[in-house]
């Protein structure tokens, strides 16, 4: 397999021989400037000479001709060139000409963490000494790794920390996690409420489909289909949880359920769902006043950013967080058909205990 290096411009560039470059058509840098051309696109390969330099290939379809002050150099007082150890020839300019082609000095180019893969490109002279000063093509540079923001000396691993530093703050965050799960809340299982709702769709203008609530016992306290008052088909969601127009054709609305469930709402402690935040954003709505919609807020817990947080701290390799992701990391099974709005709410249950196992007084 033919090596293959990425740089900073995104673009990723093989190996490849001059006899296969030049069979391509492909032009490098001292090519172009013999026939007054500037790339227009990113490389597209290079080849290792026997210096040890890199030589860049562009595609002919990708430049265009350059600016006459690149090249025209009749009574030009900087008119002065320099030929590197490969044998390339490179043209003096000025800092601000370089600047404005993307050309840096090295001094720049590591300052913005890049590492040298191309050998100059120009060269200007220092005021003073008259030393030469060399520019690098920043779109052929290479990113150097990010390191340990902690540390500063590693790369980084995770949450932009190295691995020796990421495992130490895992573990320091693991206690704290622990701690936070395994204290005792001396919650009634009867006044924690579970609850899940089905829509039809995915946004806050979509209608609600199904509601159901379980109390921590387990014990059934509504599950009811629900007729939208706007929609009257919902083909992608359908998909998901099975309900059919024809199947709540001949039941309640939101509206006329909406005090029973303020009434079970009422009477909870805690309500907890998972990914609550789509399912609080619909529920809300049949509270008229801002006041009770902040109490009912208040009441709502969120099982989904608490599994995150559990993998994040015991479980990193565990990379997606959905309701089957979390019952399939505590090994639970799911009671009736999944992504219906009971299997869901009691897998929900199933999994805050395996979260919180001190959570219940009784």
């Amino acid at each position: 397999m033919k090596d293959t290096v990425k740089l900073r411009s995104g673009a990723s560039v093989v190996q490849i021989n001059s006899r296969e470059a030049q069979s391509k058509n492909y032009l490098d840098r001292a090519t172009l400037r013999m026939l007054h051309l500037v790339p227009t696109g990113l490389p597209v390969a290079y080849s290792l000479l026997n210096d040890g330099s890199v030589k860049i290939w562009f595609d002919p379809e990708t430049v265009t001709d350059a600016d006459p002050e690149l090249w025209y150099t009749e009574g030009k007082k900087t008119a002065e060139t320099l030929t590197l150890p490969s044998g390339t020839v490179i043209d003096r300019m000025t800092v601000r000409r370089a600047q404005s082609l993307g050309y840096y000095p090295k001094e720049k180019i590591d300052a913005m963490k890049l590492e040298l893969f191309e050998e100059p490109v120009a060269f200007t002279r220092r005021h003073g000494d008259r030393s030469v000063l060399y520019f690098y093509d920043k779109q052929t540079t290479v990113r150097m790794p990010l390191l340990c923001v902690k540390c500063g000396k590693n790369v980084r691993y995770r949450r932009k920390l190295c691995r020796d530093c990421y495992e130490e703050d895992r573990l320091k965050r693991c206690a704290e996690g622990d701690a936070h799960r395994n204290a005792y809340y001396g919650m009634d299982r009867a006044r924690v409420l579970f609850f899940d709702l089905e829509l039809t769709g995915f946004y806050d203008h979509d209608e609600i489909l199904s509601v159901s609530i379980y109390n921590a016992f387990g014990e059934k306290i509504m599950d009811t289909l629900v007729r939208p008052t706007h929609t009257k088909k919902w083909k992608r969601t359908e998909k998901i949880h099975g309900i059919t127009p024809d199947m709540v054709a001949g039941e309640r609305t939101l509206d006329e359920i909406s005090d029973e469930i303020k009434r079970i709402f009422a009477g909870a402690d805690n309500i907890i769902a998972y990914g609550v935040s789509t399912d609080y954003s619909h529920i809300k709505s049949i509270y008229p006043t801002e006041k009770e919609r902040l109490e009912l807020k208040a009441k709502v817990r969120d099982c989904a950013s608490e599994f995150v947080r559990y993998t994040q701290e015991h479980r990193p390799d565990v990379v997606h967080a959905s309701l089957t992701d979390a019952m399939a990391c505590f090994g639970i099974d799911w009671d009736g058909v999944a992504h219906t709005s009971i299997a869901d709410t009691i897998g929900c249950m199933k999994v805050w205990e395996k979260l919180f196992p001190n959570y219940y007084s009784n």
